[in-house]
């Protein structure tokens, strides 16, 4: 019997993208098993700012700054995750400073006020340089250097010079402490792709590779829509409590969960006939109950079919 790609083996690989089928089992092995631990490490250490910024309107510029730059989509999703942490530590760490000696209590609103002002003001900038910093990491995007980035924000009607893009990038750096290797949806679906046309030769990766892009796009500019569903479809109310919601914001940061569901609802349109078995693989590779699979699949598929059905919260 041939061998099986499982969670096994440890390793630090980075984030490289290969044509399917040209991996070797151990290959596959090490990048699979480090992308479950990496997600687990996230699950365990969540702040309570989780998910706070993957905002529509912010992944969608995000994103739209990629595209118009010509960026590969796996530069524009690293992108989005330096976005969302750089932003949690950055708002963190002013809202935790000391406020000035003589400073009222009834003047602290107006300090975070004044915070989220000059956030709002340099906002664009600070996306911008995360963008910049996703294309260095990439292996497969031109590198956004300092004449491209400053004629394109010029283009925009960002009046900088090549000094404030620097500074912008370096604070950016700083803030995320260097740390800019973080794994992103798309790197799980691509691998996870990978492992199935592996274990499942007979599986069309290539044609679900097109399609799992488009998919997670969506789920992803309808997240709010999505894990609403999802968590109602869970705890069987509209009203969920507290501690319900909670509990459930592991489930919205599960990288490894949204992948399985991507690929799964993408296998549903193209070859609704081997769905199940699909899903069966996917719960073997990755230990996600096909249930769990099915569920989430279900809810995507009738956000894409019906549209939002609800304002998210």
């Amino acid at each position: 019997m041939a061998e099986k790609v499982t969670f096994s083996c440890q390793s630090e690989p980075g984030d490289i993208h290969f044509k399917f089928g040209h991996a070797s089992f151990e290959v596959l092995t090490d990048f699979l098993t480090n992308l479950n631990e990496r997600n687990k490490d996230n699950l365990n250490s969540l702040s309570t700012c989780c998910g706070v910024f993957k905002d529509k309107r912010l992944f969608e510029y995000t994103l739209l700054i990629s595209q118009e730059l010509r960026l590969d989509p796996l530069a524009g999703y690293h992108a989005m995750e330096l976005v969302q942490r750089f932003l949690v530590k950055h708002i963190t760490r002013l809202l935790s400073e000391p406020s000035p000696q003589g400073a009222t209590q009834a003047g602290a609103g107006s300090r975070e006020d004044a915070i989220f002002q000059q956030l709002k003001e340099r906002l664009a900038m600070m996306v911008f340089s995360c963008v910049q910093l996703a294309s260095k990491m990439s292996l497969h995007s031109h590198i956004i250097d300092i004449n491209t980035a400053v004629r394109f924000l010029h283009s925009v009607g960002l009046d900088v010079s090549k000094q404030a893009v620097l500074e912008s990038e370096l604070m950016v750096l700083k803030v995320l402490e260097f740390r800019l290797d973080c794994p992103n949806p798309l790197t799980y679906v691509e691998i996870l792709l990978e492992v199935l046309g592996f274990n499942e030769p007979s599986t069309p990766v290539e044609h679900l590779h097109h399609l799992c892009r488009h998919v997670l796009q969506l789920v992803s500019l309808q997240r709010g829509h999505l894990y609403d569903a999802l968590l109602t479809a869970t705890t069987q109310t509209h009203n969920p409590t507290r501690e319900q919601r909670e509990k459930f914001a592991a489930v919205t940061e599960d990288c490894m969960l949204l992948a399985v569901g991507v690929i799964a609802v993408a296998t549903f349109i193209l070859h609704v006939r081997e769905w199940e078995e699909v899903v069966r693989e996917l719960s073997h590779i990755t230990g996600i109950s096909t249930r769990s699979i099915s569920d989430f699949a279900r809810v995507a598929l009738k956000l894409i079919v019906e549209g939002p059905q609800t304002p998210t919260r």
